[in-house]
């Protein structure tokens, strides 16, 4: 009798443990590698690092390094990486913006760019996102001034609106 209540408790906890560690697990379908930007970010040993009180993910134990130096600790950071460390936290949903990032006004409208979706403040502002492309349009909606215009919080609730 009490091998059954011991067995039972060691699963309980077990389950329990694979369940808390399946919803901290970040989703990296469709997700690009931050340094790379056309390869498939992965989830294993040296290929991820804490940024902006998140975690973004490379392709290979290299990209961390180059991201680091050229983004992290760098006197003036790469605008283009930066923006695709930002969008990365966006569209694994670690990042939630809070404002416009034209604007800085009330979330109505949004766009998917690279898997991430940002929200606008008005049709206006969703018409000049739109019309940027590439590059361009990756730091105009994620490069870091768009970041702190549109107050994105990371390590923050996880949900999609």
């Amino acid at each position: 009798m009490k091998a059954r209540y011991l067995f039972t408790a060691v699963a309980s906890v077990a389950v329990l443990a694979a369940t808390l560690y399946a919803a901290d697990k970040i989703d990296l379908k469709d997700i690009k590698c931050a340094n790379n930007g056309k390869a498939a970010a992965k989830d294993v040993e040296g290929s991820s690092i804490a940024y902006k009180g998140g975690k973004i993910y490379f392709c290979c134990d290299n990209c961390p390094k180059a991201f680091t130096a050229k983004v992290v600790d760098a006197d003036k950071p790469d605008e283009l990486l930066s923006a695709r460390g930002n969008a990365q936290l966006v569209a694994t949903k670690q990042a939630k913006q809070a404002k416009c990032v034209f604007t800085g006004g009330p979330l109505k409208t949004k766009l998917t760019v690279n898997g991430a979706t940002v929200q606008f403040c008005c049709e206006n502002c969703l018409g000049k996102a739109k019309k940027l492309e590439g590059d361009t349009q990756l730091i105009a909606l994620f490069g870091d001034a768009a970041f702190k215009k549109g107050a994105f919080k990371v390590g923050e609730e996880k949900k999609e609106e």
